[in-house]
């Protein structure tokens, strides 16, 4: 006697970090970025001081993520201190961003928005938020929250002033 199941053979195997813009394969060498001018070289997206001899173009996934308006993480600010000191956190920010992205191309503030008792930035990668987030919290105390979503490549960072 044979028995039959309708039990399916196949099963929906998923990612465990999905991320749109993250190539699935290496781009052949070497790739320049025509926005940002970044050199895919060595495997990574890196600064390079003149761009390759017979380099082709292909946009990175920060700038990929500007044209989309597509952040991977967000930063929001929120307390008395943002009403009171904006200019100074928002310097922060900038400094914090401008550091990382000195070493890593593809950590990038996608845009600042202002609000009358809080600001959010958005940026092209989960370690910026993070970072913003920790030197925040290093220079004004206050709350610092960060969550991190599963099986996809996206981060959130509130931080909270005391003040």
């Amino acid at each position: 006697m044979t028995t039959f199941t309708n039990a399916r053979k196949d099963r929906l195997i998923r990612e465990r970090v999905h991320d749109p813009y993250k190539s699935s394969r290496k781009p052949p060498e070497p790739r320049v970025c025509p926005t940002c001018h970044a050199v895919f070289k060595g495997g990574r997206w890196q600064w390079a001081e003149s761009r390759p001899m017979n380099s082709h173009e292909e946009l990175c996934q920060a700038c990929k993520r500007v044209r989309d308006n597509y952040p991977a993480g967000l930063v929001r600010l929120s307390g008395n201190l943002v009403k009171t000191h904006r200019a100074e956190l928002l310097n922060l920010v900038r400094n914090q961003e401008k550091n990382e992205r000195a070493l890593h191309p593809l950590h990038r503030v996608i845009k600042i928005e202002e609000h009358a008792d809080e600001v959010t930035v958005s940026t092209t990668d989960i370690h910026l938020p993070k970072r913003i987030g920790e030197a925040l919290h290093r220079a004004h105390k206050g709350r610092l929250d960060l969550a991190y979503e599963k099986e996809s490549c996206f981060v959130r960072a509130s931080w909270t002033s005391n003040m």
